[in-house]
């Protein structure tokens, strides 16, 4: 078969672990035969994390260089058109998938979390995009819904980070047990009292099971400074761990008992990885998540404001709840791997 070179593009290079992970994960899906071309926003950390070829994703001499250098784009995955952040999101992924067409392109959008889509433009950006497209595959049942409603033809399966191979960590497991695994954000309803609310709890928690806290701050630029306010208040018997390699990051929990996660990778992998969850979210895709695999947890703005009640309820879960059983773990890892086969069979 002969060699081809395909763009790979998403939100990668932001040090951001949810996406690197999904960039992890397009790169195992890849057919041997298939050359990718990483555009990020860091293309020199990238060249160096993965051992690819890397062009700097805002410079448009150089993504039209590498559009014009392939055959194939990609654009995956994770919630990437939608304009819950900004509409630039939209206009940027719409407009290469445009592009990469006028080049005579083959354009895939996989394992795609299409939305929140609140204004008319972006809903107008999406579907036209999502035209455009080789083939698509969705991660949710309403991306699935939405383009159902534009008759646009998709393959549904759960987000390829599901599949993606851990990589052990092993000085984690010296640590004693019960290890209970933080990852929060920052938000805007993410209000100081909450997350004083939420310290205390920690605090609570770490004093009546003896348990160690390791706080991984998933995007660090966002999400170390609350790492390190939570830090300040609880024992020495906590650490704040931060890892660059999104496979690194998914072998954390491993060892881990209990993972208390507004990142919707961060439940994806301590979930994968047998590990018990408590969600908090901030976004639709996390509560949808939620939903999807019964993990229990709380909105954002609905977090409870007595401490000592959050602290006994995750106590509870870490004594008495389960983690997903190895059935659907399975299920999971072997339905996710659709994404993949989508890639194979048209590439």
């Amino acid at each position: 078969m002969s060699k081809i070179q395909a763009v790979l593009c998403g939100y990668y290079g932001k040090g951001n672990g949810g996406d690197e992970a999904l960039l992890a994960s397009m790169l195992e899906m890849l057919p041997p035969h298939v050359k990718p071309l990483v555009l990020s926003a860091d293309p020199r950390a990238t060249s160096k994390s993965y051992g690819v070829r890397s062009y700097d994703r805002m410079n448009s001499g150089s993504v039209v260089r590498a559009l014009r250098e392939s055959q194939v784009l990609i654009l995956g995955g994770g919630s990437l058109i939608q304009d819950a952040t900004s509409i630039r999101n939209s206009i940027y992924y719409g407009g290469l998938i445009g592009l990469a067409r006028q080049f005579g392109l083959q354009t895939f959008a996989i394992a795609q979390g299409i939305g929140p889509l609140n204004k008319p433009l972006t809903r107008w950006i999406a579907k036209r995009a999502f035209e455009n497209c080789t083939a698509v595959s969705v991660r949710d049942p309403a991306s699935a819904a939405l383009l159902e409603q534009w008759g646009i033809p998709c393959v549904m399966a759960p987000d390829p980070v599901w599949s993606l191979a851990a990589t052990p960590v092993p000085e984690l497991a010296n640590i004693p047990s019960p290890k209970i695994a933080v990852t929060l954000r920052s938000h805007p309803k993410l209000t100081t009292s909450s997350l004083t609310t939420l310290t205390q709890a920690l605090a609570s928690l770490q004093a009546s099971t003896g348990s160690h806290i390791l706080l991984v701050p998933f995007q660090p630029t966002t999400d170390l400074e609350i790492a390190q306010q939570i830090q300040a208040q609880l024992t020495d018997n906590s650490q704040i761990i931060t890892l660059s390699n999104p496979k690194q990051l998914k072998g954390l929990f491993q060892n881990v008992d209990l993972a208390i996660g507004m990142r919707y990778h961060s439940l994806i992998m301590a979930a994968a990885e047998g590990c018990k969850c408590w969600a908090i979210s901030y976004d639709p895709k996390v509560s949808k998540l939620m939903t999807e695999i019964d993990i229990p947890g709380w909105e954002l703005a609905d977090i409870p404001t007595d401490a000592n009640a959050i602290a006994q309820t995750w106590q509870s879960h870490l004594n008495t709840g389960n983690a997903l059983s190895p059935q659907l773990l399975q299920n999971l890892h072997q339905s996710s791997l659709a994404h993949k086969n989508l890639l194979t069979s048209r590439l």
